[in-house]
Order: structure tokens, then sequence, then C-alpha cells
């Protein structure tokens, strides 16, 4: 633990110095202040005021960092169940959970997102869909501050555990049914986005099976996004015979684009949304049990905060063709 001596040193004032700035006791000069300041974000350390209202709290307190999709007017079904189901869970276990989004935690140094998960006595976090290129919150797995499971990313170290399904095995699976259902030879695959961990896998596993079975691969990317597939598909799908979405919303997308341009192309998704339903076609695409790899992803949490070592958890996946019938109530 780091203590206000270890800042005095770092800053290079006297303790009684550091003391007074992070009091906010007047009579310091502005850049001492910015020195002491400095040094205990370098070093994350936690005042003696916050260290004893941790002691106070209750243990077994975790939290949800997630990274809610404010760019859709559709509700985020996938958060929403990732949180049914953790919620579930630590009821079960007996652990206080929070939720957080990736917007609050925006603009916060590494040091700042630590004694902000301290303050609330936060002992492990459980992240859903960190970016590739998010280096502050890479920076933070790789600090070991917290135990922590990562859903839907490939990465696990002695605090650190991954959950999720095989992604690129998933998308070589309902590619390859929709493609030798339909005798496709030219495939339009429209991919998620460059810093998805998920989206950079499904690409790996169309690329994969495209090769193996001689067909032509034609990509573009399509950030998640419906309307982007929508755009998409009306410049490029005439001259592929079948199209492969990298999510079940661009498939949603693709496939009402098809319809107004009044022509067929076999389409799959990829998640398994309710909303997949309501695209006016049947579609093949992957399920995945969002609450069930919320409710395993506590479930590995605890076995970290218990001590055990970090480790990949791969959860199956299934391939289901949605129709409206299947949704309705």
């Amino acid at each position: 633990m780091v203590s206000i001596k270890d800042v005095a040193k770092q800053a290079g004032v006297a303790i009684s110095t550091v003391s007074k700035v992070l009091n906010g006791y007047p009579g310091v000069s502005d850049a001492t202040k910015k020195k002491v300041q400095e040094a205990a974000k370098e070093l994350h350390f936690v005042p003696n005021s916050i260290a004893a209202a941790l002691s106070s709290k209750q243990a077994g307190r975790i939290a949800l960092l997630m990274n809610l999709n404010t760019r859709t007017k559709a509700i985020d079904e996938i958060s929403m169940q990732y949180i049914a189901g953790a919620i579930q869970k630590a009821q079960e276990m007996r652990l206080d959970l929070i939720t957080v989004f990736f917007s609050m935690l925006k603009g916060k140094t590494v040091g700042e997102i630590i004694r902000y998960f301290q303050a609330q006595s936060i002992e492990g976090i459980i992240v859903y869909g960190i970016p590739t290129n998010d280096k502050v919150l890479w920076e933070l797995v790789e600090t070991g501050a917290f135990k922590m499971v990562l859903a839907d990313v490939s990465f696990h170290a002695a605090s650190v555990s991954c959950i999720g399904i095989n992604h690129r095995q998933a998308q070589i699976d309902v590619a390859r049914k929709t493609i030798l259902e339909n005798k496709s030879g030219k495939i339009f695959y429209i991919a998620g986005k460059k810093n998805s961990y998920p989206g950079a896998e499904r690409l790996k596993g169309i690329e994969e099976l495209a090769e193996e079975l001689s067909c032509k691969l034609f990509v573009r990317y399509g950030d998640f996004s419906e309307l982007k597939a929508r755009n998409l598909t009306f410049r490029y799908a005439r001259s592929r015979d079948v199209i492969v979405c990298g999510s079940d919303l661009m498939a949603i997308g693709a496939m009402r684009a098809l319809i107004e341009m009044d022509i067929f192309r076999p389409v799959c998704g990829f998640d398994g949304l309710v909303l997949m339903g309501y695209a006016g076609k049947q579609m093949n695409t992957v399920q995945q049990n969002f609450a069930g790899i919320s409710s395993a992803a506590v479930e590995e949490l605890q076995h970290l905060l218990q001590g055990g070592e970090g480790r990949e958890v791969v959860l199956p996946h299934s391939i289901i063709r949605m129709k409206y019938l299947d949704i309705i109530a």
C-alpha cells in the first residue's frame, strides 16, 4: 500500500506539505500543489480518509463496466441481458454490485479510475467489450489493481480471466450453414469495428471459411450499425450471392435494404437478438446466451477473489433460424 511518505518522497517535499495539499489547507504554492497531485496520481495513492472508508464497508463488492450503445434508438438488448444475468448471480452469491459505463470514466487517468473504484470499495470488475485501442482501460487491466474478468476478449493473466464464446468458430458455423444452403459463391461480408476483438475474430472466421470453400470474399466495415449496413447493401449487394453480417443489427439493416431493392439474397447475422424476428424475413444467426455469459463472469470473478488464477473460459454457442413466431408472446 502506498503511503503519504512515498508521495512526499516522489514529490520532493515534506510529509506535512503533502498532508496540507491533500486536505486542502492554505499556504501551499500552486507549483507545489501540482507536484504533490501528480505524485499521488503516479503512485495511485489512496488518502487515509478513503482507506478508512474502505475498511468500514462490506467486502464482496463488484462493478460491471460496460459500453452502453447510445447511437441507436433501439434498446441495447445485449447490455440489458448482461446486467440481468449479473444481478441475478450476484444476489445468489451475496455480492454487492454496481454498474458503471465507459462514458463515466472518459477523460480520467488510470490513477483516477483506480481511486474512483477504491472509494466505492470495489474489489473486482467485469468489463464487457473493452476496445482493443483503449489504452487507459488496458493499462487498468495490466496494473493488477483489481481482480478482473473480461467478456468477449481473449486475454488472461494472474488476476485476470476472460470469458465468452469462440467468435471465430461461431462465424464459420453460421456462415457455412447459410452458404451451403444457398449454394453461394460470392460472399459479401459486413464486418463490425476494427477496434473490436469479437469483430476481428469473426472476420478471421469468414476469411478462413471463404478460403476453405473457394468462395470470393468482399469485405466492408459496417461498425455494428444498422444504417451503415443498409447503405452498404444498397451499394454492393447486387453483385454478390450471400450477405454475411458480423452482428444481427447489421443483418437487419441489410435485409431491410434488400426488401426495398426487391431482390433476394440470403442474409445471416450474429448474436441472436429478439429484434431479428421483426426483420421481415427468416435469417440464420449465432445465438449467444448473454445473461448466462454474465452470470458465469460473476462466478469467475468470485473464483479470482477467492485466490484463484486467471484463465480463459469458453462457453458454447448455437446456430438458430430466427423467425417472428419464435418471439411473439
